[in-house]
């Protein structure tokens, strides 16, 4: 266990508890830091909790007790619109089902998270020059560079185009 002072941490959970609604299952996560440039691994059976964890540290779920601090943001007490921006602005949320915008192009689809968060659109500014060249050096690297693909509405692309952009 880190003992190291809070402020150093970029994640700190402590007595983190969680149930779903009529089940007998839950989380108990008595204690977890993480300090920047740390890696961690989750790893267990089906229905073990992984995507439970990482979705309440991302905060689209809430504990049942305990206490998720994120970058100093305390996760479990933030409104809906801190626990939002946090997730904008510092973290990654690759979901288990496609969650890409069926009326949005491709390159749409990818530009979404900077709609959210300037410090994103921030971000690839500097390192491309633009958003919209950010989001055309990452699908070439996915394999989907033709500009007409990245115009098209992701309903028209196969399944695997579809799970490269996701």
């Amino acid at each position: 266990m880190n003992t190291v002072a809070n402020t150093a941490l970029v994640l700190s959970i402590r007595d983190l508890r969680f149930a779903w609604p009529k089940r007998t299952w839950a989380l108990d996560l008595p204690a977890l830091d993480l300090m920047p440039g740390e890696t961690l691994f989750l790893r267990g059976p089906s229905g073990s909790g992984k995507s439970t964890l990482l979705n309440l540290i991302a905060g689209t779920l809430r504990a049942s007790n305990g206490s998720i601090q994120l970058l100093q943001h305390d996760i479990c007490a933030a409104s809906g619109r801190l626990r939002d921006r946090l997730r904008a602005d510092h973290l990654g949320v690759l979901f288990q089902q496609f969650n890409l915008l069926p009326f949005l192009s491709l390159s749409d689809n990818v530009l979404l998270p900077c709609q959210f968060s300037a410090q994103r659109r921030q971000r690839a500014a500097q390192r491309f020059g633009s958003a919209d060249r950010a989001a055309s050096a990452l699908l070439e690297r996915l394999g989907l560079g033709d500009p007409a693909l990245q115009r098209a509405p992701v309903m028209e692309l196969s399944v695997g185009q579809q799970q490269r952009a996701h």
